[in-house]
């Protein structure tokens, strides 16, 4: 019994993939924030070209 509880404390692979499982949390998070920036920025673009092309942006400089 009591080498069964010594081998118990000893094992150390839960705690291993609760990091993994934690590192890769992580990621997604990053990888998540990271394409809502990106979408945002291609918005405005996209809204900026959609704009110009129908007439509907402001003419600067001479026609």
């Amino acid at each position: 019994m009591q080498n069964l509880v010594t081998r118990f404390i000893k094992d150390e692979s839960g705690a291993t993939a609760i990091e993994y499982g934690l590192i890769a949390a992580l990621i997604s998070v990053a990888l998540i924030a990271g394409a809502k920036a990106i979408g945002t920025g291609l918005d405005d673009k996209f809204t900026k070209v959609s704009k110009a092309i129908s007439g509907q942006a402001v003419n600067q400089g001479t026609p």
